[in-house]
């Protein structure tokens, strides 16, 4: 059962209702996109520790603006989550709707970490690592760059105090917040690391979560910036737990770089990603090479699944050799031209296409004035590293784990390098450039495959919000790798989720495919599409559980 949500003068769409809340009320206040961004991403930096966190982190797209909503026209707020069975809408009468006819710019931003100055690359190698330690090593944390990304943003797009956008989350911090079903196995897991106390009493859904050492380093943030966090309590002790890893001057390097974002028409709309170290481009590209395919009228059918499959394939299966921060020129048109040429409407390919799971939150926003913002913010493999730094019980990512340990790579891991990134937000923009929607989602390196699935669905079958998201998916299995970058198995099955109509047919095509069930395997994504008549209509994915998109 799928669900949309309308809205004409605002929404925030995210995996937590709190975080959705706390968005809502940041434009509620006059806030823009950003601020709301800014807001949902700190409740969840609190409640969803096992997705995200200060010690992780972050990309984002902006749209800085495509209308705008009459003066004194405000509607009413409107809790409308986006579990399955609910139904709401915003009456359009009731207020000012956007004008999607304005054009506007895209901007990206680049909030990743760098590797510590203490980076080296032979003595991991001296000690027989073949890839970068998974969790428990400090080596695989790069700095992280969550906080310097909150601030370049909001010093570009905010419009409230910093301080009035973090206090939902120093509050929920602070007293305490319920844990959500998908935190239990993981917070098990990492209660038994040194710092994690947060997280020793949590046994079930609902139990109260506090994080006092958290609700310590926002109100620093607030009051005093980046030097409350990087200069603060939380810097002081990662540069304890870094054994050497990191210099000081490594922490007072701003982390955050604005940067010239990646584009790809496809299906009469242009489609935005960010750039490497992202792996955004490989949503673009598989795109493109699936815009020349002939694809069947319904995405109900194998023939839909195998090329929008094979087209991830071929698009990602050298992706360990070329992504690394400095890659220019994926996206050449005749690259494009060239896989898709090797792609077979009858039988799949055997090549190799890296894919394995992981743990990221994704978020959007569109305000009054048409800003759209479409945030990614992740520790990668569920809390990440395992570690924490000991004075704030901040989770630190595993980030590090995308280096390489191939001498001469270019995504070598060695210091002040940043490492080949899962996170990949998407845009999209009308021929004009006005903002149509923004969207993404998480799932570790099948991420460009689910976002090709929702975005075809969207723009080349015309179906709602609602209708992409909660739609059953496809994926690239991990096989048995984990959470890794750069391995995956020759041949991938293609694992399929509970209600997909595909499996008899793409079996008769020769692929090897596995039933799995609804749920967090196949990503959380989340949409807000700005439609012909400026009313704004988003949907939370139903597998988060608690989900929400707000409508303002």
């Amino acid at each position: 059962m799928h669900t949309t949500r309308y809205a004409p003068n605002g929404m925030v769409s995210s995996v937590d209702h709190l975080a959705s809340s706390a968005g809502v009320t940041a434009l509620e206040r006059g806030g823009s996109a950003a601020d709301a961004a800014i807001a949902a991403n700190a409740v969840l930096a609190v409640t969803a520790p096992h997705m995200c966190g200060l010690g992780g982190d972050l990309f984002a797209l902006i749209h800085d603006g495509s209308g705008s909503v009459g003066p004194g026209q405000a509607g009413a707020v409107n809790a409308l989550s986006v579990n399955p069975g609910q139904t709401g809408a915003v009456d359009p009468g009731k207020a000012g709707a956007l004008d999607p006819g304005k054009a506007g710019a895209v901007s990206a931003l680049n909030a990743s970490g760098r590797a510590g100055s203490g980076a080296d690359p032979d003595r991991l190698r001296a000690e027989g690592h073949r890839r970068m330690p998974h969790q428990h090593d400090i080596r695989s944390v790069p700095v992280p760059g969550c906080v310097d990304g909150w601030l370049a943003l909001h010093a570009r797009h905010g419009r409230l105090p910093l301080a009035d956008l973090l206090e939902p989350a120093i509050r929920l911090a602070r007293d305490g917040f319920p844990a959500s079903p998908l935190m239990l196995a993981g917070a098990r897991v990492a209660s038994q690391s040194p710092g994690s106390g947060d997280f020793a009493t949590v046994r079930r859904a609902g139990d109260r979560v506090s994080r006092p050492g958290v609700a310590r380093t926002l109100e620093a943030i607030a009051a005093s910036g980046r030097e409350g966090f990087y200069g603060g309590e939380f810097g002081a002790g990662l540069l304890e737990v870094g054994g050497g890893e990191y210099a000081e001057s490594d922490l007072s390097s701003p982390l955050a770089d604005w940067v010239e974002p990646l584009k790809m028409r496809a299906f009469g709309h242009d489609v935005w990603s960010v750039p490497p170290n992202s792996q955004g481009y490989l949503l673009l590209m598989s795109l493109g090479i699936v815009e020349g395919l002939s694809l069947p009228v319904s995405p109900g059918h194998a023939a839909w699944a195998h090329l929008l499959a094979e087209a991830a394939r071929i698009a990602g299966h050298d992706r360990l050799d070329v992504l690394h921060e400095s890659a220019k020129d994926l996206l050449t048109s005749g690259e494009i031209a060239r896989r898709r040429s090797l792609i077979d409407p009858a039988a799949p390919l055997s090549v190799r296409a890296p894919s394995a799971d992981g743990d990221t939150t994704y978020l959007c926003a569109v305000d009054g004035d048409g800003m759209g913002v479409s945030l990614i913010q992740s520790n990668a493999a569920g809390f990440g590293s395992l570690l924490f730094e000991p004075r704030t019980g901040i989770n630190l990512h595993n980030r590090g784990i995308g280096f390489s340990l191939t001498p001469g790579h270019p995504a070598e891991y060695a210091p002040g390098r940043r490492p080949p990134h899962t996170l990949a937000p998407a845009l999209i923009t009308r021929p004009d450039g006005s903002l149509r929607s923004v969207v993404g989602t998480m799932g570790g390196d099948a991420q460009p495959q689910i976002l090709l699935q929702v975005i075809t669905r969207l723009l080349r079958y015309g179906e709602t919000p609602g209708q992409a998201v909660s739609a059953p998916r496809w994926r690239l299995s991990p096989g048995d790798t984990g959470f890794d970058t750069w391995a995956a198995p020759a041949d991938p099955v293609i694992d399929l989720e509970e209600g997909a109509t595909w499996a008899d047919g793409l079996s008769a095509l020769g692929h090897e495919v596995s039933a799995r069930p609804y749920g967090s395997l196949f990503g959380h994504a989340h949409v807000i599409d700005v439609r012909p008549d400026g009313m704004l209509a988003g949907a939370a994915d139903p597998r988060s559980l608690i989900g929400a998109a707000l409508g303002r």
